[in-house]
């Protein structure tokens, strides 16, 4: 930033992600979802400084920390070269939050697709239209509107268009920055529905979205972030369901939607500029405490010093409730406490 300030976008992120999974990464506008997807690729602008790892493995999913190398490529040090020819679109495929300005306007939607199909596909260009047409359908883009230039789209079709583009390669893994952005709820239903028949034929996928019924519709895991950091990582089905998000903002989103609470969170996130040395939604929360002037430590999924709920079962283990049940002899041994003491 002017005048040597440093911003942490984002902050100790920690994340796997296997090939046929959608992790649905949600949060609100500004929190550094969209600069995540953009150091995987590469793309973020040249005074940016990034540390750490993302591997990507051979499979196209994230490779585990501790893994075998396997082929996979570090892409937070890869070169230029190297995210251009074999990763970008062949390897990682971007529906980007800002489709429009990702066209090129002096090309017509179907001259970008065939020339995409040519290049990842290796298909020649007597059968690039045909392809081109099937991309557009996956992507409920309209045929007859192929032959129009960027500025002649509605956003939703612009939409549409890089949701093509970026299904063309068929890409391991699938990097969609706000896919549904613009489109009607029958075609967010269309769109989320191929996306995750893209993620069923065993590609990865990490969505980021604000809409929280499209990341139910299609995710198999959910990671909310705030301030840059990730405060949660949850299963789907029990972050949306019972026992629901343990973080307070995580409920807070959740709390916030008409069909639920309708409640929305009061206050304002911090500036990235201005970030505390506790936790970061401390001044927002009705849980907080003296403990949250110190950074919470992810514990079983979740950052808070206050979690909501018990900690989510070990697989094969008791539920929560199961584990607060006394067992038959621990009945007995109670019922004779009682006994004698009667």
């Amino acid at each position: 930033m002017r005048g040597g300030r440093r911003i942490a976008a984002v902050s100790d992120a920690a994340f796997d992600l296997a090939p046929g999974e959608c992790l649905a990464l949600v949060g609100e506008s500004g929190c550094g979802k969209s600069v995540l997807a953009a150091a995987l690729l590469g793309l973020l602008p040249g005074n940016a400084r990034t540390a750490g790892s993302a591997r990507l493995n051979a499979a196209g999913g994230a490779a585990e920390p501790d893994a075998a190398d396997g082929g996979a490529i570090e892409l937070l040090t890869a070169s230029e070269q190297e995210l251009a020819r074999t990763v970008r679109g062949r390897r990682i495929g971007l529906v980007p939050q800002s489709p429009a300005a990702h066209l090129t306007p002096v090309r017509t939607v179907r001259a970008q697709l065939e020339e995409t199909v040519r290049e990842l596909t290796g298909v020649r260009r007597s059968g690039a239209r045909a392809d081109a047409e099937r991309a557009a359908d996956r992507a409920a883009f309209p045929l007859d509107h192929l032959d129009r230039y960027p500025h002649q789209l509605s956003g939703g079709l612009a939409q549409r268009a890089a949701t093509a583009l970026a299904l063309v390669g068929d890409a391991p893994l699938l990097l969609a920055d706000e896919p549904t952005t613009g489109l009607d709820r029958d075609l967010v239903e269309r769109t989320v529905d191929e996306l995750r028949r893209h993620t069923d034929d065993g590609r990865a996928l990490l969505m980021i979205t604000h809409d929280l019924a499209a990341a139910e519709r299609i995710a198999d895991r959910v990671a909310v972030m705030y301030a840059g950091r990730i405060v949660e990582l949850a299963d789907a089905p029990a972050f949306f369901g019972t026992p629901g998000p343990r973080h307070p903002y995580a409920r807070g989103l959740l709390d916030a939607l008409p069909e639920r609470a309708f409640r929305p969170i009061p206050g304002m996130p911090p500036e990235l500029g201005a970030l505390p040395d506790g936790c970061a939604f401390a001044a927002r929360c009705d849980r907080a405490t003296a403990a949250c002037e110190a950074l919470p430590v992810p514990a079983d999924g979740v950052a808070c010093h206050h979690p909501v709920g018990p900690p989510p079962a070990a697989p094969g283990g008791p539920t929560p409730a199961e584990a607060t049940e006394p067992t038959g002899a621990q009945r007995s041994e109670e019922d004779g406490r009682r006994a004698r003491t009667a």
